[in-house]
């Protein structure tokens, strides 16, 4: 087992991790009747590409013995309707200032964030925005 999630009333959830014990709340997002105040469980999965993507990367930095320290990805989840859904996400990686790569790393990082799991198992008609960011 991964997780488990409850039900704490008032459209917000409480999930649990199974092997760490960590926990997270979500609410329903204030335009579906939530009151907005944690993480949607839509804006979950558009941030967990971020997180998969940083964390690919950073598995990949260290085995070439670089340290991306600092990079960051900012997130932007659009939504669609009929049904609703996320309709694409928006993903810039801003690596972190000190950074020094050649043209081939560069590549291999952004090939690896591009196809992080995440990512891979997003619906193919998700039109994703992927940008980097080298300082």
């Amino acid at each position: 087992m991964t997780s488990t999630v409850i039900y704490k009333g008032a459209l917000r959830t409480e999930m649990q991790h199974v092997q760490s014990g960590s926990v997270v709340e979500n609410d329903a997002p204030v335009d579906n009747h939530g009151k907005g105040e944690r993480f949607s469980p839509t804006d979950m999965v558009a941030t967990a590409l971020g997180s998969c993507m940083l964390t690919t990367m950073g598995i990949k930095a260290d085995g070439m013995g670089i340290d991306i320290t600092g990079t960051s990805v900012e997130i932007t989840k659009i939504m669609k309707a009929e049904p609703r859904r996320i309709g694409g996400i928006k993903a810039h990686v801003i690596f972190a200032k000190g950074i020094v790569v050649d043209e081939k790393q560069k590549e291999i990082l952004e090939r690896t964030a591009r196809t992080c799991p995440v990512e891979r198992s997003l619906h193919p008609d998700m039109e994703l925005d992927i940008q980097f960011v080298w300082q």
